[in-house]
C-alpha cells in the first residue's frame, strides 16, 4: 500500500488517526482497492488503542505526531511524496473510482484541488437530505469528511493547514478557493454516521452550521473549540 522507495508516486493519501481501531481498515482496504498507484500514510495522535498496528499490518506507513488534526495532516504532507494530496478521515471510506475520478479533474491545469460528495453509513431522510446538500457548491455543506484533495504545489502555496483545535478543514478549503477552481467530484465517500447518532441529527447538523457561522464571522477557532466541546 506504500509506495516501495525511490519508487514516483502521484498520489498520496494522508489519514490522521486518533483511536480508530474500528474504523482503520475500512477506510485503508478503500484506499488499497484504488486503479492507481498510491502511497499511504497514518498520521496518529497517540491512540491507546490498536489503530497504529492495524495501519502497519495493512501496508500503510505510520507516522506519530502531536496531537491535532492539522498537526497531523501537515506532518502526513511533508512525509509524502505524491504530487496529488488526498486528505482522508479514518472513519470514511472512498468510492472505488474516487482516486480515477481526482486525476480526472486534475487533467484540467485550472483545478487546484476539491473534494467528493458525502453519504452515510447508515439510512434516515434526514442523513441522505445533509448527505445530497453536499453536492451543492455551497461552503456551509463542505468538510474534511468529504475528503480534500489538492495539488502539492498548491498546497505548500497556501501554506498548509492551520494548526487549529476545530476549523481547519474549513479554513484550508476557503483558502483553496481563493487560490484558484476548486470542484466537487460527484463521487460520494461513505463517512461514519457516529456523531449524529451520538447528539441526534438535527442537533449535531445545527451545531455544525452554527460553527462555520461564526468562524465565518470572525470568532477564533480556540473559543469555538471550546464551546463545542471537542478540544483536539
Amino acid at each position: 500500500m506504500s509506495a516501495p522507495a525511490g519508487a514516483a508516486t502521484n498520489v498520496s493519501v494522508v489519514i490522521p488517526t486518533l483511536d480508530e481501531a474500528a474504523h482503520i481498515l475500512a477506510c485503508l482496504g478503500s484506499v488499497g482497492v484504488q486503479p492507481v498507484h498510491v502511497e499511504t500514510i497514518v498520521v496518529d495522535g497517540g491512540s491507546s488503542d490498536d489503530t497504529s498496528a492495524i495501519a502497519e499490518a495493512a501496508g500503510a506507513t505510520v507516522l506519530r505526531s502531536p496531537r491535532g488534526r492539522g498537526t497531523q495532516l501537515n506532518a502526513g504532507a511533508r512525509a509524502a511524496l505524491g504530487e496529488i494530496l488526498l486528505f482522508l478521515h479514518a472513519d470514511t471510506v472512498l468510492h472505488p473510482d474516487a482516486l480515477a475520478g481526482v486525476r480526472a479533474v486534475l487533467a484540467d491545469g485550472s483545478v487546484v484541488g476539491g473534494t467528493f460528495t458525502l453519504r452515510f453509513d447508515r439510512g434516515g431522510p434526514l442523513l441522505r437530505i445533509y448527505a445530497c446538500c453536499t453536492r451543492l457548491p455551497f461552503r456551509l455543506f463542505h468538510y474534511g469528511d468529504q475528503g480534500i484533495f489538492v495539488r502539492r504545489a498548491t498546497f505548500e502555496l497556501v501554506g498548509g493547514f492551520r494548526e487549529w483545535p476545530l476549523m481547519e478543514d474549513v479554513d484550508f478549503l476557503a483558502r483553496l478557493r481563493a487560490a484558484g477552481r476548486t470542484v466537487i467530484v460527484p463521487l460520494p465517500v461513505t463517512t461514519s454516521a457516529r456523531r449524529f447518532a451520538r447528539h441526534g441529527i438535527v442537533r449535531q447538523q445545527l451545531r455544525n452550521a452554527a460553527l462555520v457561522l461564526l468562524f465565518h464571522l470572525g470568532v477564533a477557532p480556540v473559543r469555538l473549540a471550546a464551546w463545542y466541546g471537542k478540544g483536539r
